[in-house]
């Protein structure tokens, strides 16, 4: 499985300064929060530790990747941003996942999850990605929405309609994305939608690092 061979990746991603009041060792920790933010439910991530010797609870392994605050990282200049949403369900309600991509490197650049989809939201996320990249003279992707396509003009942000070639960067994520969480009885169910969207930044930062 494509999750299980990224375990052995790159950890420095995470940052262990969250730790500190912790009785678990750092490593275990680290490897705790890559295992399921790469894709093992709880219970397998538990398992996982315990062949190493380290007994944590579900709850604890949880905790960590809430704790850690993980999010893409800032200060990027990319040539374009594939811009979309998608629908993902938290108990049993439709939340909307917006994602801002380079297409170039496939990094997530920026993520949010809303209770709806509309205009004003999609110009708050915008604000947002300004906030945190040099996106100034982007030129987005976006396909047909017109919310999507009203707020990149509100904005004054350069964009084209296209539905296939760098565009699909996005739709590729989003697939890899509702794979991981194809059960979300160990990610989605009876949580908030802030602590829901803790992870899908975790993933986004898991996603973007080298390994």
């Amino acid at each position: 499985m494509a999750e299980i061979a990224r375990l052995n990746g790159h950890r420095e991603w995470i940052d262990s300064d969250f730790v500190e009041r912790e009785r678990t060792p750092e490593a275990a920790m680290a490897l705790g929060i890559h295992a399921h933010v790469a894709g093992l439910s709880l219970s397998n991530t538990v398992d996982l530790l315990d062949c190493l010797g380290v007994q944590r609870s579900r709850k604890a392994i949880h905790k960590w990747v809430q704790k850690a605050d993980l999010q893409p990282e800032s200060g990027k200049s990319p040539n374009q941003i594939a811009l979309d949403e998608t629908v993902i369900r938290i108990n049993d309600e439709q939340f909307w996942l917006y994602a801002a991509v380079d297409p170039q490197s496939n990094e997530l650049l920026h993520v949010r999850l809303f209770a709806t989809t509309t205009t004003a939201l999609t110009e708050i996320f915008l604000r947002e990605l300004r906030q945190k990249h040099d996106v100034e003279s982007v030129m987005f992707l976006v396909d047909g929405a017109k919310h999507l396509q009203t707020a990149l003009s509100r904005t004054g942000l350069r964009f084209q309609m296209r539905r296939h070639g760098n565009r699909n960067a996005v739709e590729r994520i989003f697939r890899e994305l509702k794979r991981r969480t194809s059960s979300f009885s160990n990610c989605f169910s009876h949580v908030k939608p802030e602590t829901a969207e803790n992870w899908l930044q975790s993933f986004a930062r898991w996603h973007n690092a080298p390994n």
